[in-house]
């Protein structure tokens, strides 16, 4: 194989009429290029990771390359859909040398009991979260979603697939307005594949940057690709009638050009969304009692009996949902449990916090008695 490279230096190799611009390709990523561009190696995105092996598009065409050299100790820093690399500029086979530094991850953690990351989407500026109007909606899981999303540097986008199932428009409205309010901030687009109501609307959302689809199977994240590209490039199945699950079409993530502009990875349905140090992320979804907390009379407060809570207050009068109380203490407990996992320091701090609860449970169980203890 012969080709011609030329050095970020050159005229010709301005970002915008580079080949890899509709993969999108600027000036910044040039400019991290720029040392591996000097050692003659090419730049070049991951389109598809299988099995050690991934499919990298580079100026000179796509390529398949082993990824030997990038086997990282840490799991959500191996190759990835949407990574940017330095690739050999010959080879049989041709190997990935390293990746340039990722602007955002979407990482979650895995179902195993290992306390592992895995990353789904690298360099992502939208996370287009898919919820099926075809079974009943689950609030709690798109504040799962949305806690990764937040967290991973993206833009959250929360779509509503098979809005044609919902034929009325006032129950549809509602259904938004539910949605809105366990999302704030978040833009929530009702979409139909088969009527194409709301497709052009998301089309112009994705056209510019990179743009993942998420989501349980059966949400319809195929049939929106094929939606968004104008035709039917990933297989699409239909989901079980008895309860609107779908089979996993998608088996591997794939980063795919757009007509109008930008690129989209597909990904796998997603069985369990673990949370993986989202800490921020939650405090997003959950702006609300974030600043309701503010007001609290303890700094420490934990939301579930003191005197002077805000937050309790709030749900108290109505104005905050109990049902977002519980799924936020939920997301926070589960964060707290994967973080202590490999954090020594928070873990012996979660020991004392359980010891003085402990301590002080015991204390007032014997004070009700009428043991109180002499000092």
């Amino acid at each position: 194989m012969s080709f011609s490279f030329l050095s970020p230096s050159s005229p010709a190799t301005d970002s915008a009429r580079s080949p890899l611009a509709p993969y999108g390709w600027d000036e910044g990523w040039e400019a991290e290029f720029a040392p591996y561009a000097a050692r003659g190696l090419l730049p070049g995105r991951v389109v598809r990771v299988d099995r050690g092996l991934c499919d990298v598009v580079t100026p000179a065409g796509t390529v398949r390359a082993d990824t030997e050299y990038v086997v990282p100790r840490d799991p959500t820093k191996v190759v990835c859909t949407g990574d940017w690399a330095a690739v050999d500029p010959v080879g049989d086979p041709q190997f990935v040398r390293t990746l340039l530094p990722r602007r955002t991850a979407f990482v979650r953690s895995t179902s195993s009991q290992r306390s592992e990351g895995q990353i789904l989407a690298a360099n992502v500026d939208h996370a287009i979260i898919a919820v099926p109007l075809s079974v009943e909606l689950d609030l709690a899981r798109i504040e799962r979603f949305l806690a990764l999303a937040w967290e991973s540097g993206a833009v959250p986008l929360v779509v509503l697939t098979k809005a044609d199932l919902v034929p009325d428009p006032v129950g549809l409205s509602y259904i938004v307005a539910d949605v809105e309010h366990a999302a704030p901030g978040v833009q929530v687009l009702p979409v139909s594949s088969a009527s194409g109501a709301g497709v052009d609307v998301l089309g112009a959302v994705v056209a510019e940057g990179t743009s993942v689809l998420l989501g349980v199977s059966g949400a319809g994240k195929s049939t929106l690709a094929n939606a968004l590209i104008g035709e039917d490039v990933m297989e699409v199945q239909a989901t079980r009638d008895i309860d609107g699950k779908g089979r996993h079409t998608t088996t591997t993530r794939n980063l795919l050009v757009l007509p109008g502009g930008g690129v989209l990875i597909d990904t796998p349905g997603l069985r369990g969304v673990g949370l993986w140090d989202a800490s921020s992320g939650v405090s997003q979804v959950f702006t609300e009692i974030d600043a309701l907390a503010q007001e609290c009379r303890f700094h420490d407060c934990a939301h579930e009996a003191e005197p002077g809570c805000a937050v309790l207050a709030a749900c108290e009068d109505g104005s905050l949902a109990v049902r977002r109380l519980e799924s936020y203490r939920k997301l926070l407990r589960e964060n707290q449990r994967i973080v202590a996992k490999t954090d020594a320091r928070l873990r012996a701090e979660i020991r004392r916090d359980w010891k003085m609860k402990g301590a002080e449970g015991r204390a007032n169980l014997e004070a009700k008695r009428g043991r109180v203890r002499k000092p």
